[in-house]
């Protein structure tokens, strides 16, 4: 598989809410980061899809990189 595309060399600071499923990019194709667009479909890269448990702040990755999917682990601060 080949590496996924750095979207951002910086996390995406937003508030998820409880309940509600996420489909994280990981291909790092999306026009709509840090979350799936579809444009993924043209490689072997799939969308990580997650149901967030309580209403809170999170930064998710858009470097794509992190060994945390799919949320920052600082990886880009050596990109």
């Amino acid at each position: 598989m080949t590496a996924p595309a750095i979207a951002k060399k910086e996390p995406a600071g937003l508030t998820l809410e409880a309940g509600k499923t996420y489909a994280w990019c990981s291909c790092g194709l999306s026009q709509k980061q840090p979350f799936c667009d579809g444009a993924h479909k043209t490689t072997a890269h799939r969308p990580m899809v997650f149901k967030q448990e309580k209403t809170e702040e999170v930064w998710l990755c858009q470097c794509k990189q992190t060994k945390d999917k799919p949320f920052c682990d600082g990886t880009h601060n050596g990109l």
